[in-house]
């Protein structure tokens, strides 16, 4: 239980369902979807539906969507995998005789089809009750009428005000007269209210077949990228087999490959070998650690994740004990020994990840993204669609796994997570912010099984993370532990921005919901 003399959250407890988001009108609404009998997947897909209106910077319809969904009634567990693919006529030679050897992160190359709205089409249509009118009627109203700005939100937008200026669609619908809005204004997006009302009336084949998909393909091609009309109408997104790591007898359920992960569960397999539960949760000996362990998963991200139409990936032995033990070997916990790589260790703080359960036993761990803030920064005018740059995370690298090809799903960060006890679920959780991702979950899952805090503590307790070739520590960590690390090899400053931000809800021992949400954020948990 937390210190009342201190500034911070309580738990939210409920009987009958549960929702966290990071922002407050999301989770509301996902709550009163709840108690007007739609159930999780009704509330989640919901909620996301409003948050990319509200949070445009963080989320939008021109993204891609991962899912992880417990159905009660099954006893299943399904996932799936909302990412996007390049257009058939992106190659890598078509990037290497335009003088790339990497797509950057503004580049219409970098844009893959969005798989968002396809991925909540086949979720609603198979685990949900409502129809897509109904999940998309807020954020509509919100889109024409008007929402006021939050100043987490507000924050972030601030420092996307340049990137926003260099294109026309994005200048005259995300800025105010040429500056990002402020926290407490109010915003409306007239064009993207339309285009969601076309969504709303048509279904998921306005975007991929119709009018939708048409303004896209041109504003793409006029930019000078190579998307067509049957990029759109060709496709579509999959359900995957989930893969898992035991922690100290706690099933952890990941997205496979395209997704990374697999190196939260590589991660988790190196730590489950030490006695962390003897170690100071704020103690340099946890961090460096976390730091040290991290950087090996991550070298096994680098060289295997990818598209497994296109690449062989060895799932089973990359998430063996033996595989972990062999990884182990390599760290020592005197000294650093592990630089991160510069492709590895990009950390972006965008992305919406929220989770809902229902009175039903259905639990939804769900997340949707443009990747970097506004994605490329590119907003289709006639639409207010911004789309992501997802593709950035391909190599132009010639035989690597995660080689740039037509067709084909880059690697992927955004990784919702669910953890089950005895077959049962446990605990819908994720932690964004790029490659801090499987560190995020990482470090959560330890503060709640090894120093057995409350959900809400899991999320509130201080992070860090070594990115390129600095370890960021937020304020919360003493400044003798990062002392230590320094002397321990690890240069260290402190973040401009606290890491990542997430939101879970744990079933207790008596089977009701204990939600909590990132305080780094505007987010808030219900429950009742």
């Amino acid at each position: 239980m937390r210190d009342l003399h201190l500034p911070g959250r309580s738990v939210a407890y409920g009987r009958h369902g549960a929702a966290a988001t990071s922002q407050q009108l999301s989770t509301l609404i996902a709550l009163e979807t709840l108690r007007h009998g739609g159930n999780a997947m009704d509330a989640a897909l919901t909620a996301s539906a409003v948050q990319c209106v509200i949070e445009p910077h963080n989320t939008g319809i021109g993204g891609d969507c991962f899912a992880l969904y417990w159905r009660a009634d099954q006893k299943k567990l399904y996932a799936l995998n909302g990412s996007g693919w390049a257009p058939a006529g992106l190659t890598e030679k078509l990037l290497r005789d335009q003088g790339m050897n990497a797509i950057a992160t503004d580049s219409i190359h970098a844009v893959t089809i969005p798989g968002a709205i396809d991925a909540w089409s086949r979720l609603l249509d198979d685990h949900g009750t409502k129809s897509f009118s109904d999940i998309l009627a807020l954020a509509i109203e919100l889109a024409e009428k008007g929402f006021i700005l939050h100043e987490r939100a507000a924050t972030d937008w601030t420092e996307e005000e340049n990137k926003l200026k260099n294109d026309e669609g994005a200048r005259t619908q995300l800025l105010k007269g040429g500056r990002a809005p402020c926290a407490g204004e109010k915003i409306i997006f007239p064009e993207l209210a339309k285009t969601l009302r076309v969504l709303a009336n048509e279904g998921r084949d306005a975007f991929y077949k119709g009018s939708i998909a048409k303004s896209l393909v041109e504003f793409a091609q006029k930019q000078g990228g190579t998307h067509t009309l049957a990029d759109f109408s060709d496709f579509t997104t999959h359900y995957v087999d989930p893969i898992k790591a035991n922690y100290r007898g706690v099933d952890l359920y990941q997205i496979p490959p395209s997704g990374q992960g697999l190196t939260a569960l590589v991660l988790l397999n190196i730590l489950e070998g030490y006695q962390t539960k003897a170690m100071d949760p704020l103690s340099a000996d946890r961090f460096h650690l976390q730091i040290e362990a991290t950087q090996l998963a991550y070298s096994v991200r680098d060289a295997f994740v990818a598209d497994p139409t296109f690449a062989d990936i060895p799932v089973d032995r990359l998430l063996s004990k033996s595989f972990a033990d062999e990884l182990r070997e390599k760290i020592n916990m005197k000294k650093s020994s592990h630089a991160p790589s510069h492709k590895s260790s990009t950390y972006q703080r965008d992305t919406i990840y929220l989770t809902v359960a229902d009175r039903f036993g259905n639990m939804c761990s769900f997340i949707n993204s443009l990747y970097f803030s506004f994605g490329t920064g590119k907003v289709d005018p006639a639409t207010g669609i911004a789309l992501q740059n997802r593709g950035a995370c391909f190599r132009v690298e010639a035989g690597h796994p995660n080689n740039v090809a037509p067709r084909k799903r880059p690697l992927h960060t955004i990784i919702p997570a669910m953890a089950l006890k005895d077959g049962r679920p446990w605990l819908s959780y994720g932690v964004m912010g790029g490659a801090y991702q499987p560190v995020g979950q990482a470090h959560v899952l330890q503060n709640l099984i090894d120093y057995e805090m409350n959900i809400q503590e899991a999320f509130d307790y201080p992070r860090g993370f070594r990115r390129l070739d600095v370890f960021e520590g937020e304020r919360g960590i003493p400044d003798s532990v990062m002392r230590e690390l320094a002397d321990r090899g690890h240069p260290v400053t402190r973040p401009t921005m606290p890491l990542g931000g997430g939101q879970g809800i744990l079933v207790t021992t008596e089977g009701d919901y204990a939600a909590g949400t990132d305080p780094r954020k505007d987010g808030v948990a219900l429950a009742y």
